[in-house]
């Protein structure tokens, strides 16, 4: 599951065609600090989910986060939030990603408001 997770946030950094740094950066301090993951293991981690991104589609994600229970749901939108929101300037795709990905985790876009997003 933490893997679909994190390849759900790393399709955020790539929404908008660009990689920009401050979201690599949102994105790195997520995976430290809420999914425990050391910061000497990031680099693989982004190689791992770059290689696995090819391989699964959105949907096959988005269809494991349906067992998620609800707090767990409503962070993940959360992150994916911040992570749009990190180089301040909200790409049509990005907004189309969060707004899609939050219907099918079942989620009101304003419950994920506030929280340092």
């Amino acid at each position: 599951m933490l893997t679909a997770e994190l390849l759900l946030l790393f399709r955020m950094i790539l929404a908008d065609g660009a990689v920009e740094e401050k979201e690599l950066a949102t994105f790195k301090r997520i995976c430290t600090d809420s999914f425990g993951i050391p910061k000497e293991s990031l680099v693989g981690v982004i190689r791992y989910l770059q290689d696995y991104g090819y391989e699964t589609t959105g949907a096959q994600a988005l269809a494991l986060f349906q067992t998620l229970d609800r707090d767990r749901r409503i962070q993940l939108g959360r992150h994916l939030a911040e992570i749009a929101k990190a180089d301040e300037d909200l790409s049509e795709h990005e907004v189309r990603l969060l707004k899609r990905t939050l219907e099918v985790l079942d989620i009101d876009a304003k419950e994920i408001v506030g929280e340092g997003v």
